[in-house]
């Protein structure tokens, strides 16, 4: 599975929309995102870190680093 297709799978299992993301987005970052640029984003694979934790803290998710065994 691809990012794009796992930071999209996990938006839709906790019932967000690319839509509803890029509008929460809008509002934490304080200028324009629209899905288009979300969407074009994830595809294009040049979504920033501080982005996909955005993403992840707006659906309900926290990224944390485990050292492997």
């Amino acid at each position: 599975m691809t990012i794009k297709d796992e930071i999209k799978a996990k938006i839709i299992s906790k019932g967000w929309t690319i839509k509803d993301v890029a509008a929460e987005l809008e509002k934490r970052y304080n200028s324009s995102y629209s899905p288009e640029n979300l969407s074009n984003k994830l595809r294009r694979g040049t979504i920033k870190y501080q982005e996909v934790k955005d993403i992840a803290d707006i659906i309900g998710y926290k990224i944390e680093w485990i050292k492997k065994q």
